[in-house]
């Protein structure tokens, strides 16, 4: 490992307790308020049956895409079961506000409301601002950014009138095969996903977002989606205690105010056949409670997911979650049935009224540390444009360009000759793209080309015989796909176009995609310079022409080890 690389790698923890400090001399932790005596938590205990208690525990599914007819029955259940919360997912944002205030008027006690918002409110809502994957994060070395991105997202969540983020992830992605998680953790440097996960959190929770940091004990390393099957992680206690668990440790440590629980098969921590971890209690309390000394709110992931109900059906899921420590039961698939049988758990005395009573004034206490003791309504009156604020727009700009991250050449490779007959080869798209456009205004003597991702082999053999005329190349690989998978989706051809020219003289490429995919990409290493700009944004199409232009300096450092020759923490500075 170079002295560059080590330097990378571990001064991003210099800045994290600061951070953490900084953030929470603004305003008293959720965990930290647990140690309050709160009287209105315990007017509104004092008033709720049990059958009301066990439902504050539920969260459930909410959407703004789906009709009014569903819309209408997620109001029926808060009506009927006046569960604790719900999570929303893809939709509008005016259309979201509207029915947050519908569904409020209708529960006694008022609604957590949460979102997935690993890259802000864009990652579920149109119309609102998506900031990088948490990859591209990870190649930002000043964490700062990622904290005031964080203060940002709150701002948004609080303005849509929602009280929880269920983000950031912080799981290690050291299996480029993980068809889950990849492009969305900080990378497969545990010190590194820790600062990164730390810096985002402690910015949202400064402003009186709760978060939740997903996956515990780390969902990674698997190649399994559990969405749709159990994960098996094979390895030993000792590694989980000094890899995955890290950065989950760390962000304990920091005051993190939520830990959502993975469905994963653990032998090495629950040697229970089939048992998902969100329903071992070895794993929940024996490990995140009692051993790691988390008091904060625990949440498990989505309870309607195949990784757990495909062994526990009928709401025994639930009611083994519950009994593991679960504060929160996300999205359960029949959440009346749910509560029956747990509320049957509780008279057989399966768990002490004690636990069961501190879980729920949790919950109690985190509506109330997010300010819904006072709740009002929000207002939808310029919400979109309050959403779109010309200073989230600067920082997402910020954001880009110190992700940025060269792996191969300097500044004379990058820029060529701004005189010489040019081309810029746009891969993977069917219209001119931003890079290109941008690009071209720096080059007059420029002529703009595209390739599909399954151009047809007569069309490739033209192009790079047509190629031959011009001096220099620059070349866009762009993934165009919503979720930029570690594989690009090109033919063998096309791949096989992208190897010759970067065995050419005076080639620049850039990547818009999942920094894995350059290890698919063979030869590529040969190009006069290489970019990576992580996806495929008009922000960072900017910033890359900002590196090529010598407008803007690389300084991103490589969040993922692709292979032999490109490491984490690698980066050419110019």
């Amino acid at each position: 490992m170079t002295i560059t690389r080590k330097i990378f790698l571990f001064a991003t923890l210099s800045a994290l307790n600061f951070i953490a400090l900084s953030a929470f001399a603004q305003k008293e932790s959720y965990v930290q308020s647990l140690n309050d005596q709160n009287h209105w938590v315990d007017s509104v205990f004092r008033k709720m049956s049990r059958r009301q208690k066990v439902a504050q525990l539920f969260f459930v599914r909410a959407h703004t895409n789906l009709g009014k007819a569903y819309e209408d029955s997620v109001a029926g259940v808060i009506k009927s079961e006046q569960v604790g919360g719900l999570v929303f997912f893809q939709g509008g944002p005016v259309r979201q506000a509207e029915l947050i205030n519908r569904y409020q008027k209708l529960s006694p006690i008022p609604l957590i409301i949460a979102q997935d918002g690993e890259w802000g409110l864009g990652m579920r809502l149109d119309s609102t601002i998506s900031y990088p994957y948490q990859m591209t994060l990870g190649a930002i070395r000043d964490n700062t950014l990622i904290y005031k991105m964080g203060q940002m997202v709150a701002y948004d969540f609080k303005r849509m009138g929602m009280q929880m983020n269920f983000g950031p992830d912080m799981d290690i992605n050291n299996n480029p095969n993980n068809p889950i998680i990849g492009y969305r953790s900080f990378g497969d440097n545990k010190y590194n996903v820790a600062a990164k996960g730390i810096a985002y959190f402690t910015g949202m929770q400064s402003e009186g977002l709760l978060v939740t940091a997903k996956h515990f004990p780390g969902h990674g390393d698997t190649n399994v989606d559990s969405h749709l099957d159990l994960p098996l992680l094979p390895f030993t206690r000792e590694r989980l205690d000094t890899l995955e668990e890290y950065p989950f440790r760390e962000a304990i440590k920091a005051g993190i105010s939520g830990v959502m629980i993975a469905h994963m098969d653990i032998p090495a921590l629950d040697t229970t056949k089939h048992l998902p971890s969100t329903l071992s209690r070895k794993i929940v309390t024996g490990i995140l409670k009692d051993s790691l000394g988390f008091k904060g709110l625990i949440v498990s992931d989505a309870m309607e997911m195949k990784g757990v109900v495909k062994y526990f059906p009928n709401g025994d899921a639930d009611v083994r979650a519950f009994l593991a420590g679960n504060d929160i039961l996300e999205l359960s698939p029949n959440s009346a049935l749910a509560i029956q049988k747990i509320r049957r758990a509780i008279r057989r005395d399966e768990i002490s009224s004690e636990e069961f009573d501190a879980r729920v004034k949790k919950i109690l206490d985190a509506k109330y540390w997010a300010g819904l003791n006072n709740y009002y309504e929000t207002s939808v009156k310029d919400l979109v444009q309050d959403l779109n604020r010309p200073s989230e727009k600067e920082l997402v700009t910020q954001l880009s360009d110190a992700s940025i991250t060269l792996l191969k050449g300097n500044a004379q490779a990058l820029q060529l000759n701004p005189l010489a007959r040019t081309a810029v080869v746009s891969i993977g798209v069917e219209q001119p793209t931003v890079f290109q456009q941008d690009l071209c205004h720096w080059y007059a003597n420029s002529r703009i080309f595209m390739i599909s991702k399954n151009e047809s082999p007569a069309n490739i053999a033209s192009l790079e015989q047509f190629l031959k005329q011009y001096d220099q190349v620059f070349i866009s690989i762009n993934d165009t796909r919503k979720r930029p998978a570690s594989k690009l989706d090109y033919s063998a051809d096309v791949k096989l176009f992208i190897t010759h020219l970067a065995q050419q003289k005076n080639t620049v490429i850039s990547v818009f995609a999942n920094a894995y995919t350059i290890a698919g990409l063979p030869g590529i290493e040969k190009a006069g310079a290489l970019l990576l700009a992580y996806q495929m944004t008009d922000y960072l199409q900017h910033s890359a022409v900002k590196v090529i232009t010598q407008r803007l300096k690389p300084s991103g450092k490589l969040s993922v080890t692709i292979n032999e020759q490109f490491k984490t923490g690698d980066g050419i500075s110019l």
